[in-house]
């Protein structure tokens, strides 16, 4: 499988604070990637290096399989949509828009129809001749999408892309990005993990500098090896559950509202356990409000969180 981003234990200082402190990972092409840690992690160091604005100051990053990132040898490749965009004031959406592609190498007969396929797609094409200092905070943002889908784009770098956005262009914004899904690869940078969960296949976990994971975000959920049913009015003996399906492990949590099943999914998948387990449930009267496979990105990243902070404080032990 093809690599579009890797990191190979970069480090970048800001005086005597590491952001990046030997950050290694790879993207594979073609996926929807989640960046994904908290305030200070490096989300938005490690992007702006991806992009080249930045230089590491140790460690080797490969973009698109061709080293580091060079826009005269494949020009029009990467485009970058930052965290915070101050648009020129007086230029026009159209005019600052044609500017961009053709820096992203659109040929020229080819600029206005992709300056107003872009447009089309942020909803924002009726606003083409108008003055950035007249767009909502909302609307700039939208430009800014826009733009880093112009051309054709492999690898498209999205940092807290649906920041200022109402719910209905935020939903627009995240069909846009899914219709890309194996055109281009797309890592994407949010706090909002519910965003992620429902539109990424990959995702990586940056914390102080350091990956702490980077993977399938199917597998890192487990959502094809255990279902969580939400209950209510739960009365059913659960150790005479157990006992009926031995084969999977089956826990209770402890106010009762959640059923976890964790199986094999070499000999099972989600069809087959309900299937079988559904039914009992129901005859036993017990309710069941939903039923998800793995758990949430929310639950397992904070898990991941502190699992990373246990090791760090657990003591070194010698001989």
């Amino acid at each position: 499988m093809k690599t579009a981003l890797a990191f190979h234990s970069v480090v970048k200082t800001y005086g005597s604070t590491r952001a990046l402190d030997g950050l290694s990972f790879a993207i594979p092409a073609g996926v929807i990637c989640g960046l994904v840690g908290s305030n200070g992690a490096g989300k938005t160091t490690a992007l702006a290096l991806a992009a080249g604005l930045l230089s590491p100051g140790a460690g080797r990053i490969e973009v698109l399989g061709n080293g580091p990132w060079d826009p005269s040898r494949k020009p029009g490749q990467l485009a970058l949509l930052p965290q915070d965009s101050i648009l020129p004031p007086e230029a026009t959406v159209g005019q600052l828009l044609r500017l961009y592609a053709r820096l992203q190498d659109v040929p020229p007969n080819r600029v206005e129809r992709d300056v107003e396929e872009a447009l089309s797609r942020v909803h924002l094409l009726d606003r083409k001749e108008a003055p950035t200092r007249t767009l909502s905070h909302g609307m700039r943002r939208r430009v800014m999408i826009a733009q880093a889908f112009l051309g054709n784009p492999a690898l498209i770098l999205l940092d807290e892309p649906l920041n200022g956005l109402d719910p209905r262009e935020a939903a627009a914004a995240r069909d846009l990005f899914a219709s890309w899904r194996g055109r281009a690869t797309l890592v994407i940078s949010s706090h909002v993990l519910s965003e992620l969960e429902r539109l990424c296949d990959f995702i990586v976990i940056i914390e102080k500098g350091k990956a702490l994971h980077a993977g399938s975000l199917a597998q890192w959920l487990r959502r094809e090896q255990r279902l969580i049913y939400e209950l209510e009015g739960a009365s059913l003996d659960w150790e005479i559950l157990r006992r009926e399906y031995p084969h999977w492990a089956l826990s209770l949590s402890a106010d009762g509202r959640l059923l976890e099943c964790r199986y094999d999914p070499a000999q099972w998948d989600a069809v087959e356990v309900n299937r079988r387990l559904l039914p009992r449930l129901l005859e036993a009267g017990v309710g069941i409000r939903t039923i998800r496979p793995g758990e949430t990105l929310e639950s397992r990243y904070l898990d991941t969180l502190a699992q990373g902070a246990q090791a760090h404080d657990r003591p070194e032990t010698g001989t």
